[in-house]
């Protein structure tokens, strides 16, 4: 199992030396989009990772003798991104011609100086001792909150910068073993996600969202007001962009604790949980911040996670499955059930039914059969 472990940098001036490095590697990815822009533009092809590599290290030695002083590595992941976003991008025109998916993947652009926040370390261009890491091209030692152990083989470091200014390591690590199985319960349940109900279980529990985002929009209104009077620019205005930041920070991480909280619960309570993938990009567009405000999607990333931890199983039956229109006793399809009909009785057996209960059955039951 791969697993990531995220710590702060400590406070202290030595991160302004990676700012620098992180502007050094902005400039070379600007430097590899044009290139590749000026490549296409006239001889109507795309250049290969590994031909910008080649012409990187000609650079180095070249007209750009200072990137010498940077990792070599991470010079080179920067044009493994540029790879990576070349390759989603073709993929995805293949995908659409073969109905695979609707989403449109655009062509790489150039990232903004200060939305170029991350540089990732393999193999070399660091030492790492305790709770401390040394970047060997500018010879300095950072700390870091080492809040816990960091096990497997450890395959990259990432450092970031988030919007507030701080900075982040990353570990990645393969064959991490944390499995913590829990107690076998022989349940099994179903869970029909909505916007009025975060969850409805098929038993008829049903599960409110605190809907952090709604509550703190007061304060992110009268934060996004003072910064819109700021010069921008200015002191004052990185300030407000900073106050704001980190209140929405704040909110995120609200929002993920209580997703991850509800993860083990309900893995302590069932064996087999059942959920229904839905095209939430779609619901955006139509009920807009309280979709978002659930990020019901990140809760499914979240409780995948915690089942493959504790030995339960997650099911995800397909968002094409008939699951609010059948009735849950005898199947009958009610075709005249429109969004606002939240209790309905069926035609042919009279039963009556809470929609969101009667889709969690459904859901259960193709869970279970998949």
């Amino acid at each position: 199992m791969r697993k990531a472990y995220k710590h702060k940098l400590q406070n202290q001036s030595n991160p302004l030396k990676l700012g620098n490095m992180l502007d050094d590697m902005w400039g070379i990815h600007v430097h590899i989009m044009l290139l590749g822009r000026r490549y296409y533009r006239m001889f109507g092809k795309n250049l290969s990772a590994y031909r910008i590599k080649a012409h990187v290290a000609k650079l180095k030695k070249r007209t750009k003798p200072h990137w010498q002083e940077l990792p070599s590595q991470v010079v080179q992941d920067v044009v493994l991104r540029y790879g990576k976003s070349q390759d989603a991008f073709f993929q995805n025109i293949e995908d659409r011609k073969a109905g695979i998916t609707t989403r449109k993947v655009g062509r790489p652009k150039i990232k903004p100086r200060q939305k170029y926040n991350s540089m990732t370390f393999t193999q070399a261009g660091y030492e790492l001792e305790g709770n401390r890491i040394k970047i060997n091209c500018i010879d300095t030692w950072f700390s870091f909150h080492k809040h816990r152990e960091i096990t497997g083989i450890l395959k990259t470091i990432t450092l970031k910068r988030d919007k507030c200014g701080d900075y982040w390591i990353c570990f990645s690590c393969e064959n991490v073993d944390d499995s913590d199985p829990k107690a076998k319960t022989g349940k099994s349940a179903g869970f029909d996600y909505g916007n009025k109900t975060f969850l409805t279980s098929d038993e008829g529990e049903k599960i409110e969202s605190p809907q952090f985002f709604k509550h703190s929009l007061k304060t992110l209104q009268s934060l996004s007001k003072a910064l819109s009077r700021k010069v921008k620019g200015s002191n004052n205005w990185y300030r407000a962009c900073r106050a704001l930041a980190r209140h929405h920070r704040k909110v995120a991480r609200q929002r993920k604790d209580w997703h991850w909280k509800l993860a083990t619960d309900l893995c302590t309570d069932f064996d087999t949980l059942c959920f229904e993938t839905l095209n939430l990009d779609g619901m955006k567009r139509l009920w807009g911040r309280k979709v978002s405000d659930h990020a019901f999607y990140q809760f499914l990333q979240i409780l995948e996670q915690k089942c493959a931890k504790h030995g339960k199983t997650f099911v995800k039956i397909s968002q094409w499955t008939a699951t609010t229109k059948p009735c849950s006793d005898c199947g009958f399809h009610n075709e005249t059930l429109s969004l606002s009909d939240r209790q309905w009785t069926c035609p042919d057996c009279g039963s009556d039914h809470d929609r969101d209960v009667n889709a969690a059955i459904n859901i259960k039951r193709a869970g279970l059969a998949a």
